[in-house]
């Protein structure tokens, strides 16, 4: 059940931040045409959308026509901030290679060195080692080794864990994982299976969302979030008001302030056909006072 509702003016809305997959996109990947609609009619209305995604950058080149006017997503569970219409990588907030050796060291010393499989997202790329598995397309020439510590690039943005051999729900998974690396990095998930996501500490969607809204004077009372995974927690912990769409996991629901529907019923349009009314009545108020 959603956690109670806080106390502020409702039509205040001056950022709605969206994960994607699970969230705004359709169970098939896509954006429908209703979300479409409503991703540009919360810009017009004045409301800026920000993606806020697990995805490395790479995979943003279909969205580029959905962030309007910004043309802004924060990648990588906070580890990136990226032009969308350029795929450029602006801000990294990631891990240097001794770091991401520190992890691996203490990964394979817990769970033995056959049992670790590990790979690497950074703004140059993907690189894994030749025992990572993985169900997405990887890119044509990216680099692969024994070790991950063989192709690390400069900076990794987020260090990518299976272990087929340790618990394989996503929460079990992510908590002996964390309970293993400690305060070397921060592990999170945004999949039902296990798939360790690990950044650098401290590195959360909601730490970069927060320094992205403070730099344009937007507060956290004013930024509505919507998520369903484990990783948009921080997130929606943040915003002053947490959305989650009904196929969220347990955890998200119980964390947001409203329910929507699922990503395959269009929640996240409902959200956003909300933000902008509630912007227009505020504009349309504030016309009226002067």
């Amino acid at each position: 059940m959603p956690r109670p509702r806080p106390a502020g003016p409702d039509d205040d809305v001056r950022l709605v931040a969206s994960d994607l997959d699970g969230t705004l996109l359709r169970p098939d990947g896509t954006v429908s045409a209703r979300t479409a609609r409503a991703l540009a009619d919360a810009e017009a209305a004045g409301v800026v959308v920000v993606f806020v995604t697990a995805r490395p950058h790479r995979w943003l080149a279909d969205l580029a026509p959905h962030v309007a006017g910004h043309g802004v997503a924060i990648c990588a569970n906070g580890a990136s901030v990226v032009d969308v219409a350029g795929l450029r990588v602006l801000q990294e907030h990631g891990m240097d290679t001794h770091r991401v050796a520190a992890v691996a060291a203490r990964l394979r010393a817990a769970w033995g060195d056959d049992a670790v499989h590990l790979a690497a997202e950074s703004a140059d790329g993907f690189a894994s080692e030749h025992g990572f598995v993985t169900e997405h397309d990887v890119p044509p020439g990216s680099p692969s080794a024994a070790r991950i510590e063989d192709v690390l690039p400069a900076t990794t943005l987020k260090l990518l864990l299976r272990a087929p051999g340790r618990a394989q729900d996503a929460d079990t998974f992510v908590a002996d994982a964390q309970a293993v690396i400690g305060d070397l990095a921060h592990v999170t998930s945004s999949a039902a299976g296990a798939l360790g996501e690990i950044a650098a500490p401290g590195v959360t969607k909601a730490a970069t969302l927060a320094a992205w809204s403070a730099a344009r004077g937007i507060t956290p009372a004013q930024v509505w979030a919507v998520g369903d995974a484990p990783n948009d927690l921080p997130m929606l912990g943040w915003a002053g008001r947490a959305f989650a769409v009904a196929n969220a996991h347990p955890a998200v629901r119980a964390a947001a302030h409203h329910a929507l529907p699922s990503n395959a019923e269009d929640g996240v349009a409902v959200l956003l056909e909300r933000a902008a009314a509630a912007a227009r009545s505020r504009a349309a108020g504030e016309d009226d006072a002067r």
